[in-house]
C-alpha cells in the first residue's frame, strides 16, 4: 500500500489503514454487507515489547468473515504489511495483530503537534451534553468532599468541549423540603441571636456552625425584630428565601476560587411553585404510559430502607426499566418523595434538548442510581441516556494525620480553607489524580512539596522546564527564537525532525502521539483522571530526557556545534510544552512559564 499524507492523528490515521484493509478483504472474500467496523480499534499495546500499537481486527470481525481469528489476523496482517508507513506487523495470540511504525512516523506525528497547536487533538461535531456536578443542598459551605465532585465535573464539562460536545454545566438546587426548613429554622435562631438575644446552645437537629450569624445579621437589618413577632408559618418563607440566596451566593464564591462556574442553576422549587408543578405533570406523563399505579411494596429485606411505607400507594414501575423494585411518588403526607421531583427535573433536561445526561453525585448515593436511570428510561422512551459518576470521599490529612474540623462550619473542613492552604492548582490537580471512585487521601503538606513525589508539581515543572530551555536556546544559540507562542510554533515547523533519532526521543515522540487518543478514550469513558495520569507520564519522559543529557551530552537539547538537530530537539520539547498546557487546561490547572 502506497504511502499517503493525512491530516488524522496517528492512531486515527492507523486505524483508517486498518479499516481499509478489512474492507478490501471484506470485498476479495464475500463478507456479508453492513458489517459494523467501529468495533475494530488500534490501541497501545499493554507490553511496550509487543509493538507500537496492536488492532483486534481479527478478533471482532472472525464471526463475520467465517473464519478463525488466527487466520483472519494473518490475512490482514500481510495486507498491512505493504503499508509505507508500517515497518512490522505480528500477529499474536488467539488473533490479536501488533504493529510497529517505521521511526518516521513519530517525526510526522510531532509535526503534527506543531501544526495543530492548541487544537492538537481537538474532535468535532458531537452531541450536547448536561453535566450536572455539585448540587450540594443550600445549608451551608462547600466541604472538602464538594470539593472533588465539583473539580470533577468541571474537568469532565471541559474535556468533553475539548472532544466537541456541546456542553452545559448545571447546579441543582435543592431548594425544596425538610432540610432548607432546618436551615431557616436556624437561621432564625442566628437572627434573634442578632437582636441581642441570648440563644444559648444551638438545639440538636439545626445547624451549629457560625456561618449562619452573617444570614441572622442581615435579617435583623432588613427587617428589625419584626420576624420575631410573627409565627413560624408566616416567617419561615421569609427566612427560608433570604438563607438560600445567601447561601448559594458563598457556594458560588466558593467554587469561584476554584474557577468553577455553571452554565444553569436549576431550583428544585420552581418544579412545583408558580402555578405550573412540573411533578404533577410528570406523575401524569407516566401514569399515560402504564408506568405507574397503586399498590403495596414487600418489606425491604435487610436494613431499613427510608422510604418504604407499609400502606397502598402510588408507585413508579421501576422493575419494567431495570430496577430491582418498584418506586414511590407520594408520601403518606401526600407530599412529593425526592424521586418523584428527580424525574420531573431530568424530565425538564431531556425537554430541553440534552439526550447525554451526566449526573455526579457523593459516595453515599450509589443505591440510587438504577432507579434514577430506570426514570430516564421511561420518561424518554429510551431516547436519553444517564451516566452517574460516583466521587468517593477524601481523606484530608497533614503529613499523615487526619485534619481536625472546622469551627467555623462546626463538624467539617470546608473548601475554601483547603484552597486558601494550598492553592487552586493543587487541589484541582490532585482531586484529579485518582480515579473518581477510589477513595482519595488529600494530604495538605504533600501537595505542595517541590519532589517527582508531588504529581502536580512535577507536571508544572515540566511546563516550566520546556520555557527553561527555550530561554537558554536563544541566550546560547537562536536568539531569533521568538518568545510568542504562535511565532515560535510557526518558526519551529520548519525544523528537520528526522533528525529526532535516539529511543528516548523517539519513546517521547510516542507519548505525544498519544495524546488525542488518549483524550477521546478519557471523554468517552467520562474519566478525566486519565488526562492527569497522561501529563505525569508525559512529564516523567520529559524530565528522564533531560536528565539523561546531563550524562551524555549529545542528548543534550542544546548542541551549541549542531543548529539543525538543536532547532529539531527545541521543536520536540515545544511538543511537549504545548500538550502539557492543553492537558492542565482540561484540568483548570495553570501552565507556568517558570516556577520559583
Amino acid at each position: 500500500m502506497a504511502d499517503t499524507s493525512s491530516s488524522l492523528h496517528l492512531f486515527a490515521d492507523v486505524l483508517a489503514r486498518v479499516h481499509a484493509v478489512c474492507r478490501v478483504l471484506a470485498a476479495e472474500s464475500g463478507w456479508p454487507e453492513g458489517i459494523d467496523f467501529a468495533r475494530v480499534v488500534v490501541e497501545p499495546p499493554r507490553d511496550a515489547t509487543h509493538g507500537d500499537m496492536a488492532t483486534n481486527a481479527a478478533m471482532v470481525l472472525a464471526k463475520e468473515a467465517k473464519a478463525k481469528p488466527r487466520d483472519l489476523a494473518e490475512k490482514i496482517a500481510d495486507k498491512l504489511r505493504s503499508d509505507a508507513l508500517i515497518a512490522k506487523v505480528d500477529v499474536a495470540g488467539p488473533g490479536f495483530i501488533n504493529l510497529t511504525l517505521r521511526p518516521s512516523a513519530w517525526a510526522e506525528a510531532l509535526g503534527t503537534v506543531l501544526r495543530e497547536g492548541p487544537d492538537y487533538g481537538k474532535l468535532t461535531g458531537r452531541s450536547k451534553v448536561n453535566v450536572e456536578y455539585v448540587s450540594a443542598n443550600p445549608t451551608g459551605p462547600m466541604h472538602v468532599g464538594h470539593c472533588r465532585g465539583a473539580v470533577f465535573g468541571d474537568a469532565l464539562a471541559s474535556l468533553l468541549q475539548f472532544a466537541g460536545h456541546d456542553v452545559t454545566r448545571e447546579y441543582y438546587i435543592n431548594d425544596a423540603g425538610a432540610q432548607v426548613d432546618v436551615l431557616a429554622r436556624s437561621a432564625f435562631l442566628r437572627y434573634r441571636e442578632a437582636l441581642g438575644e441570648d440563644i444559648g446552645a444551638i438545639p440538636e437537629g439545626l445547624y451549629p456552625g457560625d456561618y449562619l450569624k452573617p444570614v441572622g445579621a442581615a435579617l435583623a437589618k432588613e427587617h428589625g425584630d419584626k420576624l420575631r413577632t410573627m409565627s413560624e408559618a408566616q416567617w419561615l418563607p421569609t427566612v427560608r428565601a433570604k438563607a438560600i440566596a445567601m447561601m448559594m451566593d458563598e457556594i458560588k464564591d466558593d467554587l469561584a476560587a476554584l474557577n468553577i462556574r455553571h452554565d444553569v442553576f436549576f431550583s428544585e422549587r420552581s418544579l412545583i411553585e408558580g402555578g405550573n408543578n412540573k411533578v404533577a405533570e410528570t406523575i401524569a406523563f407516566l401514569q399515560d404510559k402504564g408506568d405507574i399505579y397503586e399498590g403495596r411494596l414487600p418489606p425491604p429485606k435487610g436494613a431499613p430502607v427510608e422510604d418504604w411505607e407499609d400502606r397502598e400507594q402510588l408507585l413508579f414501575r421501576a422493575t419494567a426499566y431495570g430496577d430491582d423494585v418498584d418506586r414511590p411518588l407520594i408520601k403518606s403526607d401526600n407530599s412529593y418523595t425526592y424521586f418523584a421531583s428527580d424525574i420531573a427535573y431530568h424530565k425538564n433536561k431531556f425537554d430541553r434538548g440534552f439526550a447525554d445526561l451526566i449526573d455526579v453525585w457523593g459516595a453515599d448515593h450509589g443505591g440510587y442510581i438504577k432507579r434514577m436511570q430506570a426514570a430516564v428510561k421511561a420518561t424518554t422512551s429510551a431516547k436519553a441516556a444517564l451516566d452517574v459518576k460516583i466521587v468517593q470521599l477524601v481523606k484530608l490529612l497533614r503529613n499523615g494525620e487526619p485534619v481536625k474540623m472546622s469551627k467555623r462550619s462546626g463538624d467539617f473542613v470546608t473548601l475554601r480553607e483547603v484552597v486558601d492552604e494550598v492553592g487552586k492548582d493543587a487541589v484541582r490537580f490532585m482531586m484529579l489524580y485518582r480515579k473518581n471512585d477510589a477513595v482519595l487521601d488529600f494530604d495538605l503538606a504533600k501537595v505542595i512539596e517541590q519532589s517527582r513525589d508531588n504529581p502536580v508539581f512535577y507536571v508544572q515543572y515540566g511546563h516550566a522546564r520546556g520555557h527553561s530551555i527555550f530561554r537558554n536556546a536563544r541566550a546560547e544559540v537562536f536568539a531569533e527564537l521568538p518568545e510568542e507562542a504562535g511565532a515560535r510554533i510557526a518558526w519551529l515547523r520548519e525544523s528537520a525532525l528526522e533528525r529526532l533519532s535516539d529511543p528516548a526521543e523517539l519513546d517521547l515522540l510516542k507519548r505525544l502521539a498519544i495524546y488525542p487518543r488518549t483524550l477521546e478514550a478519557a471523554a468517552a469513558a467520562h474519566e478525566p483522571h486519565r488526562i492527569a495520569f497522561y501529563l505525569y507520564d508525559l512529564a516523567s519522559e520529559f524530565h528522564a530526557l533531560w536528565t539523561k543529557g546531563r550524562d551524555q551530552p549529545h542528548l543534550r537539547f542544546i548542541i551549541n556545534n549542531d543548529a539543525e538537530l538543536t532547532k529539531a530537539r527545541l521543536a520536540m520539547v515545544q511538543g511537549v510544552v504545548s500538550v502539557l498546557a492543553s492537558g492542565l487546561a482540561i484540568l483548570g490547572v495553570h501552565a507556568p512559564d517558570e516556577m520559583r
